[in-house]
């Protein structure tokens, strides 16, 4: 398998929202956004492990602003960590109003994902090794956010 930054980061997946996607105020559920980061996410995570995975975990996601419909929403997401069996993929999310060209930051989230092997247990996945400046500097954030998670959970 090929380890490098270019296989596993810039996937870009597109949507343009419908009326079936909104809410009655007429923004796109907030549901539906998180539907869709979880789909771009599963398909880094899939690629890299080359195995079944699951999302085990979404951190905070925050909207910072609506999404209407007929925006095309474009989410782009990058391998940032792996662990023994789990790997941290970020997710960006864009809207654009196709009429105006105006493009939006709609919201962000790292999911954690853990590869399972046919009996349905955690297997091991290869180590990530970023290779560029970007890469390594989600990499080394990502090792940070690891080590919060890690203390939150001894501490409950």
């Amino acid at each position: 398998m090929l380890n490098n930054d270019a296989n596993f980061c810039g996937t870009v997946i597109s949507h343009v929202m419908m009326p079936y996607h909104a809410n009655p105020a007429g923004n796109v559920n907030g549901g539906v956004i998180m539907q869709l980061i979880d789909d771009a996410a599963f398909v880094i995570a899939t690629r890299f492990a080359r195995s079944n995975v699951v999302t085990a975990s979404i951190d905070r996601i925050d909207f910072h602003r609506p999404v209407h419909v007929g925006d095309l929403i474009t989410l782009r997401g990058c391998l940032n960590m792996t662990h023994r069996s789990s790997m941290e993929i970020g997710v960006r999310v864009e809207g654009e109003d196709m009429k105006s060209g105006e493009v939006r930051h709609i919201a962000s989230a790292y999911l954690t994902f853990v590869a399972l092997g046919t009996n349905g247990k955690p297997i091991p996945i290869p180590e990530y090794t970023p290779t560029d400046k970007d890469a390594r500097r989600r990499n080394i954030e990502a090792l940070k956010r690891r080590e919060q998670r890690q203390e939150q959970l001894q501490r409950k």
